[in-house]
């Protein structure tokens, strides 16, 4: 590998960043392509791919063979709320592979006792957030129904890009939440990537039940990262 290419997929590791070293194994060249640069044809569409499966290895392409060596940052999950639902969600995140933490300024809620093994920060949003920004690689699930807590948080996951920003309560909850995201100055196209009602319409009803649902729909969201479709879904 060309030290250079070391160097900058090295940069974009830090970063959070995706990026793809693409050897052609036919002349040995070799190049870095960061997710969402236009690649063209069949190429660009296996590059593509990799990307939202994170998986490595060889393509065929119109008569050439390429290695696709992929670097994709490991998948958070920050969950705004101390809640049932956050409890029941906890251990199904860890063992789909994400790294979640709960958020919540309610001391009542956020204690080691309830989440134990859990990164937990018993501080408001824009405290912890300062701290700890969140990215494309970060999903966002606001649970506490809470406006003072949860609206400050979605909007900062809407302007950071994450690949996953949902938000707990029913259509009339989330019509005032439109409005509130709009006086923040949240634009249209932004706010329609919130999930809301959050999860997959599997008709959950229990906290566990609608954690399932909503790991799901995290899931399904950040597999489907820039392909067409859409993962929109709803539970509670």
């Amino acid at each position: 590998m060309d030290p250079l290419h070391l160097k900058k997929l090295n940069a974009e590791r830090r970063a959070r960043r995706a990026a793809m070293l693409v050897t052609d194994l036919g002349d040995g060249r070799d190049r870095i392509v960061r997710e969402g640069e236009a690649v063209g044809g069949e190429l660009g569409e296996a590059i593509g791919k990799a990307f939202r499966t994170g998986r490595s290895g060889a393509v065929e392409v119109e008569g050439r063979t390429f290695f696709l060596n992929v670097h994709v940052p490991h998948p958070r999950l920050v969950v705004i709320g101390a809640v049932h639902i956050s409890q029941a969600l906890a251990p199904m995140a860890k063992v789909a592979g994400y790294d979640m933490e709960i958020i919540d300024p309610r001391t009542a809620f956020a204690t080691p006792e309830r989440f134990p093994d859990v990164p937990l920060f018993a501080e408001w949003p824009e405290v912890v957030l300062k701290d700890r920004p969140l990215d494309a690689y970060t999903a966002v699930a606001a649970v506490t129904h809470d406006p003072k807590i949860d609206d400050f948080a979605l909007k900062a996951a809407l302007d950071a890009g994450c690949f996953y920003v949902g938000a707990l309560g029913s259509r009339k909850t989330h019509a005032k939440r439109v409005e509130r995201l709009r006086e923040m100055g949240v634009g249209a196209d932004a706010i329609a990537r919130v999930h809301s009602p959050i999860g997959l319409d599997i008709g959950a009803a229990s906290p566990a039940e609608i954690a399932v649902a909503v790991l799901a729909q995290i899931i399904a969201a950040l597999r489907s990262r820039g392909a067409a479709g859409d993962t929109k879904g709803e539970a509670a």
